[in-house]
């Protein structure tokens, strides 16, 4: 089981914490320099692209939909575990439905007519484990853990 994720962000704890404006572009930026800086940049390859698309899917989730055009910005922290990354995105946009995580449905589709969206949730909760969400007056919090796999467990503990 990983560590508790209350201190993601908390000084001394190796976490990396970015402040993004909800806007398309900005949040590209943001994934950019992400996974450019210390401590992701030197993830495992398969925890790096879990992390990237995940971390992606919440993050434009946020701005299309909590905020849908209007301004704001995303609280995003993350904080490196020995087995995984603590997650925590923080908004003050619309609450989810229902104030509920969405199911982990796959949309109807057809493979030559494939629907624009509809995949993200189900993507979120396929690859990341602990997801949790919460709605406090008009602050959204969801917090996720990704870990890494056995392989990179194994690598991980040969290269340090």
């Amino acid at each position: 089981m990983p560590d508790d994720p209350g201190i993601a962000g908390a000084p001394g704890t190796g976490a990396v914490r970015l402040v993004i404006p909800a806007e398309p572009m900005a949040v590209r930026q943001a994934l950019l320099d992400l996974f450019a800086m210390a401590p992701t940049d030197h993830l495992p390859d398969d925890l790096r692209s879990t992390a990237e698309i995940v971390i992606a899917e919440v993050l434009n989730n946020i701005v299309e939909h909590a905020y849908a055009g209007t301004k704001g910005d995303i609280d995003l922290s993350i904080r490196p575990t020995c087995d995984g990354l603590w997650c925590t995105v923080i908004d003050h946009g619309a609450p989810m439905p229902g104030n509920a995580l969405p199911v982990a449905v796959l949309p109807d589709a057809v493979a030559d007519d494939l629907p624009e969206g509809g995949f993200g949730w189900f993507l979120i909760r396929t690859l990341a484990r602990d997801v949790r969400y919460d709605r406090n007056g008009v602050t959204n919090c969801l917090t996720f853990w990704l870990p890494a796999t056995e392989d990179a467990l194994a690598i991980a503990d040969t290269s340090g």
